[in-house]
């Protein structure tokens, strides 16, 4: 996996994208009237809801954490779901851990 750190770290220095991932972590528990399954990610108008911010800043916050690797997308009909990539999110602590 090529994953840059510095573009990790510079994703997560934003508290609103730090949120995004917790959110998506349980996605259940913080978005329960998306009404398609959470196995396809959440809906990005969700985010919108949710923060309280506008569409398009949480469209920048989303293209940031999809630009250093941490969600994927997938779009289905006229809407973008996102998911974490839990895979990358691993890689990223442990090449941490090995480099601190």
């Amino acid at each position: 996996m090529n994953l840059d750190l510095d573009e990790v770290l510079k994703a997560l220095s934003h508290p609103v994208r730090r949120d995004m991932l917790t959110w998506l972590k349980e996605p259940e528990k913080y978005f329960v009237e998306q009404d398609h399954p959470f196995e396809i990610g959440v809906c990005a108008g969700k985010f919108d809801q949710r923060s309280g911010l506008s569409q398009s800043t949480v469209s920048a916050h989303l293209a940031t954490l999809q630009r250093a690797g941490l969600v994927t997308s997938r779009k289905v009909g006229q809407w973008n779901f996102f998911k974490r990539d839990e895979a990358a999110i691993a890689e990223f602590l442990r090449r941490l851990h090995e480099e601190l």
